[in-house]
């Protein structure tokens, strides 16, 4: 199991890769053509897309990859569900865009959801087909699929850029990334429909999804709260300072989170019947986690104002402020962001949902705190919840795998304790160092390779086990272990 989940995240790692630096690229490229308004007026679009993202197949494609016996009959039904849903979405998004762009007051909403709405068919057509490649686990054929349309999506959103687009290069990236991965889909995945349906196998996938999707409500909400706030009372500019800062925290959330959650999860759904086997790969994998994610957003937030300097322009200098909350909110998160994929794979999707219900409380009242002291408030607001909820979180979901807090706390204590060890001497480089007259992109390499050659002969020192994980992670597997 633990071999068949590696080899799986290796692929994902290698889409993910491809998509982080597409991700660098963009926004070092695209923050310097487009200014904070426009990253604002899509941010306000996104309130939108992104909840019609979280029900564009009311999760079909999760259940088809957790049903242990799957026939041709529940494959077409689900088919021609997330073809209609898509189609719908599309229709709903094109009608509530004039509404949005009301609610704002910023014209420009309408013709940005204009744009997106296209993506809901073509994406729901194609739902199914992913889902069964990703159950089969041909993740080196969807790392191909991801990696094309990442960088094609790229090429027109900066070539719209520089034909003066604005914000709408931004929606034509996403345009782009959606045609091409279809496309791709389509050619690469065996599914060839037919037309049919059975309401008993849409009863059997409604079963698992109907939790999934009203979690997913909830958590569009608890994502999103944020930005629906600080639009509403602070306005675009504070907007799209705001929510590039959160992208920025999002990477190794996005990234090293979702690779691990995305090969864990068709894995441990074949194995749901053996609690003990799954605890045992999750813990590892969570230490992997905190050994690479800790460091990380230590790192950022000792760097943080020499980061935006380097990477984004004077600019948006005062986004340093919100990264010094949202840092740490990067390492939680990519811990707790693997909760939902252990129980999906245990088909506890109803304990998913009342527990996204309590987050989500907890977290809007947080935002509506915070906001009466501007933006950095609600980063501040957004860190402090986060730490009220990660030890009660965790706790419910190791519940679910028969083992309890003490492992777990074991687990990630090391790798904080070593990036705290870290961040302390980068930091002590950064002030008494003579620095000041080297170019302020020379100060960062030089201090990230001061903590990265530290946290590695720590992590060698103290967490060898990570360590070695990390390793073989990169490691080519021999013949004999292929197969494991």
């Amino acid at each position: 199991m633990r071999g068949r989940a590696v080899s799986n995240a290796r692929w994902i790692a290698v889409s993910r890769v491809v998509s982080v630096g597409v991700q660098l690229l963009s926004v070092m490229w695209l923050a310097r053509l487009l200014t904070p308004v426009d990253y604002g007026v899509v941010a306000m679009a996104l309130i939108v897309t992104n909840f019609a993202n979280l029900i564009r197949d009311m999760g079909t494609g999760s259940a088809l990859i957790q049903k242990e016996d799957l026939n041709q009959e529940t494959i077409l039904t689900g088919f021609w569900f997330t073809l209609g849903l898509g189609t719908v979405l599309g229709i709903v998004v094109v009608a509530l865009a004039p509404l949005m762009a009301f609610a704002f007051e910023a014209p420009a909403v309408t013709g940005v959801l204009w744009v997106l709405a296209a993506t809901f068919p073509l994406l729901g057509s194609t739902a199914v087909n992913k889902a069964l490649l990703e159950r089969a686990s041909r993740f080196p054929l969807l790392a191909r699929v991801e990696a094309v349309s990442a960088v094609t999506g790229l090429a027109v959103g900066v070539s719209a850029a520089y034909l003066g687009a604005g914000p709408y290069s931004l929606a034509l990236n996403t345009l782009a990334y959606a045609l091409v991965s279809s496309a791709q889909l389509w050619l690469a995945s065996p599914l060839r429909p037919r037309w049919f349906w059975s309401q008993h196998e849409f009863r059997s996938i409604r079963r698992f999804s109907d939790y999934l999707v009203g979690f997913n409500i909830i958590n569009y909400f608890s994502r999103n709260a944020d930005s629906m706030i600080i639009g509403r009372f602070l306005g675009a500019e504070s907007l799209g300072m705001y929510s590039l800062a959160y992208r920025i925290m999002l990477f190794p959330l996005g990234n090293l989170t979702f690779v691990a959650s995305r090969a864990l999860y068709p894995v441990m759904s074949r194995q749901q019947a053996v609690p003990e086997e799954m605890a045992a790969l999750y813990l590892r994998t969570l230490a992997v986690i905190a050994f690479v994610t800790a460091p990380m957003m230590a790192g950022l937030f000792v760097l943080r104002d020499l980061f935006v300097a380097v990477l984004l322009g004077s600019k948006w200098a005062s986004m340093a402020d919100i990264l010094f909350w949202l840092a740490p909110v990067g390492f939680i998160q990519s811990l707790t962001c693997t909760t939902g994929s252990v129980l999906m794979a245990r088909g506890r999707t109803d304990v998913l949902f009342y527990l996204g219900i309590a987050c989500t409380i907890l977290v809007v009242a947080a935002f509506m705190i915070g906001v009466q002291w501007g933006v950095v408030g609600v980063a501040a607001a957004y860190c402090i919840e986060n730490m009220v909820e990660f030890i009660p979180v965790f706790y419910i979901v190791l519940r679910e795998l028969k083992h309890g807090l003490s492992r777990f706390l074991r687990t990630i204590v090391t790798p904080m304790a070593l990036a705290l060890v870290m961040a302390l001497v980068v930091h002590g480089c950064k002030e008494l160092l003579p620095l000041g007259t080297l170019p302020a992109v020379a100060q960062l390499v030089l201090l990230v390779l001061v903590g990265v050659t530290t946290y590695a002969v720590l992590g060698f020192a103290f967490a060898r086990q990570s360590f070695q994980d990390v390793f073989r992670f990169f490691k080519r597997p021999n013949r004999a272990r292929r197969g494991a």
